[in-house]
């Protein structure tokens, strides 16, 4: 059966929240009173469910106790998290590489005992002290893989490694998905693609947040471009709103974080195709700046009421399981 408006699982992510408090409150190793309060105030917003952001709580550094002390707090706030999103945390990563890869295990494990269903990892790296600084960190460039072709032994590395998870996540009966970001080797729809088919796992698919690239003050691919290389891919999805302005003839690229419904990407119709491919998988609502999680609410609003199918069998199409199984056979 096919999910509708009515029951699609759209988690609230949780980027406003920070990890230490303006009272200096590290929420990591914070009571769990401190976790139900900011869960209650997501489904205050109007969410049933949340995305274990892990800019705000690492779960995967949690002990076994306090995953418990973690769900019974989202659990107490009448929430579900069917998603988790471990960000900057590259398993190539020349420094850090091995202990990210580490990390993403323990992540999986984390996600498992809190019974989620879905893991998000990137490449994308650490902010520098000038994205930072910078009133939108999208702004000023940051890490850059390299190119592929000229070292190729990073692009084998990023296969070899996601594919490890997506073994270890097979076990746990998790999906791993794959978040789009600029200039990684998940930084365009063909290379994003490419990696998930080489990856060859069925569980392992696309996180397809072409937000993160439709915001760059830059010239950008088209976003059907994209959408079209990796829905067959997709199994969860980072959505958000950016406005757009261009003007090549004076070099002029600029955005700024907005609702869904009043961005660049026409989400009503990127959705349609989106169902022809078979997309079943959980919604996370982001966004930046401000109040960012009465936007996200009033994206997941946006979905229900506008985007999203209101009766079973709205969209017929291949599902992402057999589609992928069929290109990687």
């Amino acid at each position: 059966m096919s999910l509708t408006a009515d029951n699609w699982p759209i988690a609230a992510a949780l980027l406003q929240f920070p990890a230490v408090k303006r009272d200096g409150t590290v929420v990591q190793d914070a009571d769990a009173s401190e976790w139900l309060a900011t869960f209650r105030e997501v489904k205050d917003a109007g969410f049933d469910a949340v995305d274990l952001t892990d800019s705000w709580v690492r779960a995967g550094d949690l002990s076994s106790s306090r995953l418990d002390e973690l769900k019974a707090a989202f659990t107490e706030a009448g929430l579900t998290a069917p998603s988790l999103s471990a960000i900057r945390r590259s398993v190539i990563d020349a420094q850090h590489g091995d202990e990210n890869l580490a990390y993403s295990h323990r992540t999986l494990e984390a996600a498992a005992q809190l019974g989620q269903t879905v893991v998000s990892f990137g490449l994308h790296q650490a902010l520098t002290p000038a994205q930072k600084d910078a009133l939108w960190f999208w702004t000023v460039p940051g890490h850059q893989d390299p190119d592929p072709a000229e070292h190729p032994e990073m692009w084998n590395a990023a296969v070899t490694r996601f594919r490890e998870l997506g073994k270890h996540a097979e076990e746990l009966g998790l999906l791993v998905s794959l978040e789009m970001y600029e200039d990684t080797y998940l930084g365009t729809g063909a290379s994003s693609a490419r990696l998930a088919e080489e990856i060859g796992l069925q569980n392992v698919g696309i996180n397809a947040d072409v937000g993160n690239l439709v915001r760059l003050h830059r010239p950008i691919e088209d976003y059907w471009d994209i959408f079209e290389a990796v829905l067959p891919w997709t199994n969860y999805w980072h959505v958000k709103g950016y406005q757009r302005d261009e003007n090549a003839a004076t070099g002029l690229y600029t955005s700024i974080p907005t609702t869904m419904e009043s961005g660049l990407i026409n989400y009503r119709e990127v959705f349609k195709l989106a169902l022809e491919h078979g997309f079943q998988g959980v919604i996370a609502a982001e966004s930046y700046g401000g109040d960012g999680l009465s936007v996200s609410a009033a994206n997941q609003a946006y979905l229900r009421r506008q985007v999203l199918p209101k009766r079973d069998g709205y969209a017929l199409g291949v599902s992402n399981v057999t589609q992928r199984a069929s290109r990687v056979s």
